[in-house]
């Protein structure tokens, strides 16, 4: 992946979205006091970036373009 300078800020711009939507369903928790979705929709957004993310390195795995160790 050290060639493949595009490809890491791909995954590291995903990691932190990731962490992002995790923060918000924190503080909207906390501060939503259990009222509306806002919740169950940025654990959502968690869980489809991180399927995404998974889905893509195996991609970038099977083609030969990252190289697990």
């Amino acid at each position: 992946m050290e060639d493949q300078p595009l490809v890491r800020f791909i995954v590291i711009l995903m990691l932190i979205m990731i962490v992002g939507s995790l923060g918000t369903a924190f503080f909207s928790l906390f501060r939503g006091k259990g009222e509306g979705t806002s919740t169950v929709k940025a654990l959502t957004v968690r869980v489809g970036l991180s399927i995404a993310l998974f889905v893509l390195l195996m991609i970038l795995a099977s083609l030969g373009i990252i190289k697990p160790h």
